[in-house]
């Protein structure tokens, strides 16, 4: 599904830290697909392109949520099961939309949960494995969303992508390198969970602590090995923020244009309106909105969950 660019009203919005905020920023509603995130872009993708023979045993996957949802969605469309491996902080809300698409859900501990992105399999699971980053037809499904910005908008300078593992960054960077070149693709990451910062600033991927927030949507302990060509060579950098920025940030998105954004969405405006991106026209993925109700009571109250 073609998403909605939608411009944020910035009346009276100043850069949180000092810096000149974008002088316009405009919102890819990734919110709005079917499953309330990008995530469907490449779960289609790769299993449209897979072929019915690997598609036999069912397909399973390795998400906190989001790309769950976009598998089990596909996966009902095709008629084969679908099984998903989470980690234990998953969020109810994503957890009770994943069972409700007709997946099966097993959760481990988020250590274990790490080892089935790195290792691509997980013991009694058979069927076929689509990795929620670093498969080529997932990061070409989130390309599309980098052509139709530039369809929209097509004198974009700056795009702004929460990053989870770096497919999603990398497949929009690749797609606006290819037809855009002057445009610059920055990734935006929360304090607590901040690899690509850390591994940028050393030169090689770099471990750092994580620490579980409302945020669960992006953030790691560290990179894919597989991912750190790709995001070193087309990101611009990485914008980190902090969990009370992004509460704001998402406060501000809902009253300014009523859309709902998760705090992974939402990350995107706090980084732009840190003024750290430059001031150039300026598009926030927002790339879902799957958040759980009583946290977003809690930051329409004026608090940080």
């Amino acid at each position: 599904m073609h998403t909605p660019l939608l411009r944020l009203n910035l009346d009276g919005v100043e850069a949180s830290r000092g810096e000149g905020a974008p002088r316009e920023v405009w919102l890819k509603l990734e919110n709005l697909q079917p499953i309330g995130s990008f995530k469907l872009r490449g779960a289609c993708n790769a299993m449209a392109s897979a072929g019915s023979e690997r598609l036999v045993n069912g397909v399973f996957t390795a998400s906190a949520g989001n790309m769950a949802q976009g598998v089990a969605w596909m996966a009902r469309r095709f008629g084969v099961a679908c099984r998903v491996v989470v980690p234990d902080h998953a969020p109810a809300t994503k957890l009770e939309a994943i069972e409700r698409l007709g997946a099966d859900v097993i959760k481990v501990p988020f250590e274990e949960w790490w080892q089935v992105m790195l290792t691509h399999e997980f013991p009694g699971l058979d069927g076929m494995f689509i990795h929620p980053v670093s498969d080529p037809a997932v990061i070409a499904g989130n390309g599309t969303i980098g052509l139709e910005i530039l369809e929209d908008l097509p004198d974009v300078d700056t795009v702004i992508v929460p990053y989870g593992g770096g497919g999603l960054s990398s497949g929009i960077a690749s797609a606006l390198r290819a037809a855009r070149p002057t445009a610059e693709v920055f990734a935006c990451e929360v304090e607590t969970a901040a690899p690509l910062a850390a591994s940028l600033e050393a030169g090689e991927p770099t471990d750092v602590e994580y620490i579980a927030s409302f945020v669960d949507g992006i953030g790691a302990a560290g990179l894919l090995p597989e991912m750190w060509p790709l995001v070193s060579e087309l990101l611009a950098g990485s914008l980190v923020v902090s969990l009370d920025e992004v509460a704001a940030a998402l406060r501000l998105i809902a009253e300014r244009c009523r859309v709902i954004a998760e705090g992974a969405g939402a990350a995107s405006v706090a980084a732009a309106l840190t003024g750290a991106s430059g001031e150039g026209k300026t598009v926030c993925v927002i790339s879902g909105g799957n958040i759980d109700a009583r946290k977003l009571a809690t930051i329409f109250a004026g608090q940080t969950p």
